[in-house]
Order: structure tokens, then C-alpha cells, then sequence
């Protein structure tokens, strides 16, 4: 029989080396980690590049998912109430494209007409601008005496031919054509083949917990992203009423058409209201006698998109879909850089789906990752917590 100290040495040892296991496991977790980090930077950096070369593929691909997810509830709706899946498929996506051409119709109708009126606003915005310019003579004298000591160069001015902007739309509409069949068609096969996809996603799965986890994905992402698609439309729809309402109260021409604007522009995060702004602004300049009565229109849209962005908005959502201001300028930025205005339609949806996904997976730590700590927080090497 051995001794008690040649024991407690074999147990030393047996500890000595689960340790030495355990920290060299520890250090080979964080080397994967880091090359799985460097390959999604990577990915995330090439990601754009891809998909605006393959623009006429991906774009009508993501936004057919996107649709997918919004109107596969009202599919389903349909289905319970005993139309069948194809049928139910295809009046769902038709009652979308309805409610989508008359509020394009609403907007687009008055929108040419007053397109003709555009050289006459712009022309009595340049007289109020040339009025309030008159009180600053001064400042236009000193620039001319500033100009006449300095001295300036004559150069010759080469103005280069560019399209015009028929020619551009002419080149433009085969495109955008085929990418609006491609998406409408992609959208409903995929809806009509929603409950084959629940049925892989669930019941194909090895184990049970995988399928318990994707049924939590798959529900996750449809109700956020669906949810907030139909919440801020309601809202987007008050507040063109509210709108609408407005300008005919003023006497602005085509209420219908400011309203429709106001609450397709106002999907935008930040830079619809923006643009709204302006364009009312411009409206306003350019049919009222002065710059002040001009003014009022912007001023009262703005007053409503203060409140309706700061008390309407977050206490409708909720903190469910409240999410970081700037991460959804990266969103914006990020796929309008890729898709231009279609980009920044899907940005918002794209971002809920992508947080969904990732609140299920696990948040990565990047900052603690570069100090030492774990990428994510589960720790992956306790077996405890794995089984």
C-alpha cells in the first residue's frame, strides 16, 4: 500500500494537470474567438461590396424576406379562417400591393402636377431670400473690396455633358422592373412556402432543444420585425392624417398628396422627417407673401414630429423595440450606402431581425474580449452549463 504523501502528490498532480487542461482549453477558446471575430470584421467590411455588385440578386432576395415576414401572419390569418394556402398566399400579397399603389397614387397624382409650379416657387423663394439679403449690403460691399485687393484669376470653365435625367430614368426602369418582379415573385412563393419551412425548421431538427431554439428564432424575428413594420405604419398613417388635415386647414394645395408624403417619408428614420421638413419649407416659400408666413407649415410638421418622434413613438413600442439611436444610423448608413433609398427602407426591419437573432444567440463582448474576458458571457468550457 502506498503512503498518505505519495497520495496527496498523485492528487496534486491529478490537479496540477486539469488545471494546465483547463488553461491551455481557455487559450485555444480565445484564439478561435479571435479569428472568428477578425473573419466577421472582415466579412462585415467585403459584405458591402458584394452586395451592391450583385445589387439585381440580393436586393429583391432580402426584400422578399422582409415581405415574407409581414405578411406571412395575415397568410396564415386567411388559412385558419379555411382558404387555402395558395390562394391565401396570393391575397395577401395583393392586398399589399393595393394599400401600396394608393398611397403611391395619392402621392405621385398631385405630386406632377405640381412638379409644372416648381420654376415659379423657386423663383419667389430666390425674392424673399433676395429681401432678407438686402439688410446685409454691407457684408456684399466688404466682400467686393476684400475681392478687388486680392485679385482674382479668370479661368476658363469646362462644363462636361452629363445624361439628362430622362435618359437616366430611361436606363434605370429595365432594372428596377425586373428587381420589383423578381422581389413580388420571390415574396410569394416564399409565403406560400412558409408552413414547409416551419415543418424543416422544427421537426428535422436531431434534437429536441435545437427545435425548441429555432421555434424561438423563427417566432422572435417574425413578431419583432412584423410588429414594428405594422405599429409604426399606424402611427406613420396618423400622423399623415394629422397632416393631411393641416395643410388643407392652411390652404395648401393637395392635402392628400402632404399627408401621403408625410407618412411614407416618416419610415425613414431621421432623414424622412428631414426631408419632409424641407420640402414643405420649400412649398411654403414659394407660395407665401412673405418668409415668415412661409415658414409656419415647416415650423407646425416639425412641432409634430417632436412629438410624435420623443412621446408617440416610444411610449407605442415600448422598450421592446427601442434600440440604440446609433446603431440605427449605422443601420441607415450602412445599406443606403448598398441599396441607396431601398436600404434605408429595409435598414430598421433588417436591424430587428439581426438583434432578435443575436439576443438568442448570445451578445458578443467585444469590449471585454480585448481586456481578457470571454466573447460571450456563457462560458463554453463549463460543462455544467452545457448540459
Amino acid at each position: 500500500m502506498g503512503s498518505p504523501d505519495d497520495s496527496a502528490a498523485d492528487s496534486g498532480s491529478d490537479a496540477g494537470g486539469d488545471n494546465r487542461a483547463m488553461t491551455f482549453a481557455a487559450q485555444e477558446l480565445r484564439l478561435i474567438s479571435a479569428l472568428v471575430l477578425l473573419l466577421a470584421i472582415g466579412l462585415f467590411l467585403a459584405l458591402p461590396f458584394v452586395l451592391s455588385i450583385g445589387a439585381v440578386v440580393f436586393l429583391p432576395l432580402v426584400s422578399a424576406i422582409i415581405l415574407t415576414i409581414l405578411l406571412s401572419p395575415l397568410a396564415d390569418w386567411l388559412a385558419g379562417w379555411g382558404v387555402p394556402n395558395f390562394l391565401a398566399s396570393l391575397l395577401s400579397l395583393v392586398a399589399f400591393l393595393l394599400v401600396l399603389s394608393l398611397a403611391l397614387t395619392a402621392v405621385l397624382s398631385p405630386a406632377i402636377s405640381l412638379y409644372d409650379q416648381l420654376p415659379a416657387m423657386i423663383e419667389r423663394v430666390g425674392q424673399h431670400f433676395s429681401q432678407l439679403r438686402g439688410g446685409f449690403d454691407w457684408l456684399t460691399r466688404l466682400n467686393d473690396q476684400v475681392v478687388a485687393i486680392v485679385g482674382s484669376e479668370e479661368g476658363r470653365e469646362v462644363v462636361l455633358a452629363s445624361p439628362s435625367f430622362l435618359q437616366e430614368l430611361a436606363f434605370a426602369t429595365p432594372t428596377v422592373l425586373l428587381e420589383v418582379l423578381l422581389t413580388f415573385m420571390l415574396a410569394f412563393f416564399m409565403i406560400e412556402a412558409r408552413i414547409r419551412l416551419r415543418h424543416r425548421l422544427l421537426l428535422q431538427r436531431a434534437a429536441v432543444d435545437s427545435s425548441l431554439k429555432a421555434a424561438r428564432v423563427l417566432r422572435e424575428v417574425q413578431d419583432r420585425v412584423a410588429a414594428y413594420i405594422l405599429t409604426v405604419g399606424v402611427i406613420n398613417l396618423g400622423v399623415g392624417v394629422i397632416v393631411g388635415t393641416g395643410a388643407w386647414l392652411m390652404g395648401m394645395e393637395a392635402p392628400v398628396m402632404w399627408g401621403g408624403l408625410a407618412a411614407l417619408l416618416n419610415f425613414l428614420p431621421y432623414i424622412g422627417p428631414l426631408l419632409m421638413t424641407a420640402l414643405v419649407a420649400l412649398f411654403g416659400l414659394g407660395t407665401a407673401e412673405t418668409p415668415l408666413l412661409g415658414l409656419v407649415p415647416a415650423a407646425a410638421y416639425l412641432g409634430l414630429h417632436t412629438v410624435e418622434a420623443n412621446v408617440v413613438t416610444p411610449s407605442v413600442l415600448g422598450a421592446r423595440f427601442t434600440m440604440n439611436p446609433v446603431l440605427i444610423l449605422l443601420a441607415l448608413s450602412y445599406f443606403s450606402w448598398i441599396w441607396g433609398v431601398t436600404g434605408a427602407l429595409l435598414s430598421v426591419p433588417l436591424l430587428l431581425a439581426l438583434t432578435a437573432l443575436v439576443d438568442h444567440l448570445g451578445k458578443p463582448n467585444l469590449i471585454g474580449f480585448l481586456f481578457g474576458e470571454p466573447l460571450f458571457p456563457t462560458n463554453v468550457l463549463n460543462l455544467s452549463e452545457r448540459d
